[in-house]
């Protein structure tokens, strides 16, 4: 996905010297979200992608794939971990290698601002549009599609740490993956493939256990199968879990994978990560 948007410029630095930690960062994440709002493309891609597939595919698969559960509920589980792997991982996996190539990320690396602010600045933008796509997806689909809303304190706390540890390792990936793509062209070519391949191994369009074995094993690897999974214990009843390839939702392993991917992120964005393109050197 390409975009004629302008990256907006590095902020001042005068004032940046008077301003705390906490000011920098909040600053710097207004910049990324009004910048992220300035784009259609990925406003209308982020946003509207993930209501419009569940619209879809509701309207065609209507059949029930366990007592009580509907394949649409199923599957709304699976669009709202695909809604925060698109706003971080997909993301940013695709508007970096544009500030790369246009020398934006050049211009901050340049100023006595500390590196630091502007990766805080696209967490809080991930974290701001993150909250306000899944509040819409959750809206529409328990007012069109029945979806039921977690009952207890305890479903609600497994949605937070699902939520936070998906996101906060899908935004480290992305940062990441961000350093393969050469040109600002090239970034949705290298991010796009993989992610469209993982939603459809990790039970996204498709029952989990219905998959290939093959495919399941595959998708075990990576975090998007193990945020639709923690996703679907707290929005499908509990008796679902027995249907699972382990025979349960599997929460301990599901925090445990995505604290590692947290880690291997954290790794790959420290070795990789680069601020200017390869011909700037």
């Amino acid at each position: 996905m390409t975009t004629t948007t302008k990256p907006a410029a590095p902020a001042s630095t005068a004032p940046a010297r008077r301003l705390g930690p906490a000011a920098l960062a909040l600053r710097q994440g207004r910049l990324e979200i009004t910048q992220f709002m300035r784009s259609r493309e990925s406003v209308v891609f982020t946003m509207g992608f993930p209501v419009i597939m569940i619209l879809i595919f509701a309207a065609i698969f209507g059949d029930e794939i366990a007592p009580g559960v509907s394949y649409t509920q199923y599957f709304i589980t699976g669009m709202i971990a695909t809604g925060l792997m698109t706003v971080s991982f997909q993301n940013l996996g695709i508007w970096i290698p544009i500030e790369r190539d246009r020398g934006v990320l050049k211009r901050y690396r340049g100023t006595p601002m500390p590196s630091w602010v502007w990766f805080a600045g696209k967490v809080l933008m991930v974290v701001a549009i993150g909250i306000a796509e899944t509040v819409l997806l959750i809206a529409v689909s328990a007012a069109m599609f029945d979806l039921k809303l977690p009952g207890t304190a305890t479903k609600w706390l497994t949605f937070g740490w699902v939520s936070v540890l998906g996101v906060t390792a899908c935004t480290l990936c992305g940062i990441a993956i961000s350093s393969l793509a050469r040109t600002a062209r090239s970034g949705s070519a290298v991010v796009t493939p993989v992610a469209l391949v993982l939603q459809f191994i990790s039970g996204v369009f498709f029952v989990f256990t219905e998959l290939p074995a093959w495919m399941q094993q595959v998708a075990a690897f990576f975090p998007l199968k193990w945020m639709c999974q923690g996703l679907r214990s707290v929005f499908l009843p509990d008796a679902f879990g027995a249907l699972e390839p382990a025979g349960s939702f599997e929460l301990d392993r599901v925090a445990l994978v995505l604290v590692a991917w947290c880690v291997i992120g954290l790794v790959l964005c420290l070795t990789t990560f680069r601020w200017t393109t390869k011909r700037d050197g």
